[in-house]
């Protein structure tokens, strides 16, 4: 057998055990989490790819729920912070206190803080002032932190899941664009039909509700976030993606007129990557070894619009960010197609 032939017989095995406890882990997750099928596969995507997520909605839409139930079927060790407006970056990463010894002698000891965490639940991100939100940003790019110039890792594996509430309410700070550019996917929570709101009430109103239950380790957790980056690519997903992300930068040439006149700011070279990751990790919950373009159409909306943003006249317009992804979207796939 050659080599590649092994290795795409080795890749095979690993998607496939990865395959099985994800279902099962679905199937848990839906126990807790009714009718937001899409918000939960967007959220199993960016775990996969070792990354961070924020999911945006009004309060009451299950997020917090979702995190919890998360940090459950991972197996992983999870604190949750409430931020608030007087939340400080020690109350975040930890601070160190001066201590007495019995014989007089003092010194400092670092206590950590929730961040060291394999799951941190970061709950109404955007109600804390910019300097306390800043504060995560070495920790999500660089899974550690520095505390009066020692550097202190942090567990492995380390996500991120925010939740935030929408910008237009009472109390909220927007997120700095260096700290939106880390989470790899921003996921909207929108408000379930009436179906799906009924069968919430008799599931949840009861004596009793259902658990989820452990169904990965931070183990097998790391094991499939590694066959992730092992899936093979196809040149045509290369190329969609590539042709999407450049297209969203007004300052691009390939960039059509409507981005031009519209956007202020578009996507850097971190969102072609988190792409080219993503479209991995649902080729992989959907039990695929390969992504398809058809991937990139589904998470070109989760990847993108937190990493743009529309000029004023844009907004005086009414125009939407959203619509104006789908346009590229479109724009990007019929170009490859005719390549």
């Amino acid at each position: 057998m050659s080599a590649n032939a092994s290795e795409l017989e080795s890749l095979a095995q690993e998607v496939e055990t990865a395959t099985a406890l994800l279902a099962q882990s679905k199937a848990g997750i839906a126990k807790r989490i009714i009718g937001q099928d899409t918000v939960v596969e967007q959220t199993l995507v960016a775990l996969l790819c070792g990354g961070h997520a924020l999911l945006v909605g009004a309060p009451g839409l299950a997020k917090t729920r979702l995190v919890d139930t998360l940090g459950t079927v991972f197996g992983l060790h999870t604190n949750r912070v409430q931020f608030t407006p007087d939340l400080m970056p020690a109350d975040i990463l930890g601070s160190e206190v001066l201590e007495s010894s019995e014989d007089g002698a003092r010194s400092f000891r670092f206590l950590k803080g929730p961040v060291f965490s394999q799951l941190l639940m970061a709950d109404e991100i955007n109600r804390a002032s910019p300097r306390t939100q800043s504060a995560l940003l070495q920790a999500m790019q660089e899974r550690q932190v520095t505390i009066a110039g020692q550097e202190y890792d942090l567990p492995a594996p380390f996500h991120v899941l925010a939740t935030q509430n929408p910008i237009e309410q009472e109390g909220t700070y927007p997120l700095p664009e260096a700290q939106l550019d880390r989470f790899l996917l921003q996921i909207d929570v929108s408000f379930p039909s009436r179906e799906t709101e009924r069968d919430i009430l008799l599931a949840t109103t009861g004596a009793a509700e259902e658990e989820a239950a452990q169904v990965f380790t931070p183990e097998t957790l790391m094991a499939a976030q590694a066959a992730v980056r092992r899936m093979p690519v196809g040149d045509a997903v290369v190329e969609a993606i590539l042709d999407l992300v450049r297209a969203a930068r007004p300052e691009d040439e390939t960039a059509p007129d409507f981005v031009r006149e519209s956007v202020s700011w578009g996507p850097g070279p971190r969102a072609a990557q988190a792409l080219m990751l993503a479209t991995r990790a649902r080729a992989l919950v959907q039990g695929r070894l390969a992504p398809s373009v058809d991937d990139v159409v589904a998470l070109a909306y989760p990847v993108l619009i937190h990493r743009m943003a529309l000029g004023f006249a844009a907004r005086a317009r009414g125009e939407k960010l959203s619509e104006l992804i789908s346009r590229l979207t479109e724009r990007a796939i019929t170009t490859e197609a005719a390549a």
